[in-house]
């Protein structure tokens, strides 16, 4: 389970952040997920609990917003939702579209005081 390590990660770049800020609590962490990121959304909402315990977010409400994936054919230039890296262009049937959006894991922002 490769979640733990991804929550362990967004406590210390949460934390590196309110330390910057001068911040002594952070109220909220808002992260996205995207769909084709590998990461296991209920699996990272379970380990998130266990990462910020002794931490500045102990406490902090945590969501977690889903992205899903999206993709654009390099031949006609459609852009089409996708939930894996096989799907072919629904309208030219072209293999191997750009993915444009759903690859995301990133710490959307904090609400700190």
């Amino acid at each position: 389970m490769h979640e733990f390590s991804i929550a362990v990660n967004i406590v210390e770049i949460a934390t590196d952040y309110a330390g910057r800020e001068n911040a002594k609590v952070v109220k909220e962490i808002e992260i996205e997920v995207g769909e084709l990121s590998g990461v296991v959304v209920d699996a990272l909402e379970f380990c998130m609990e266990a990462a910020v315990k002794d931490s500045i977010l102990e406490g902090a409400e945590t969501s977690i917003s889903f992205v899903p994936g999206k993709a654009r054919c390099n031949a006609c230039s459609h852009e089409f939702e996708v939930h894996d890296f096989l799907t072919v262009c629904p309208s030219c049937n072209t293999p191997a579209p750009e993915v444009i959006e759903g690859r995301e894991l990133r710490v959307k922002s904090l609400l700190v005081e």
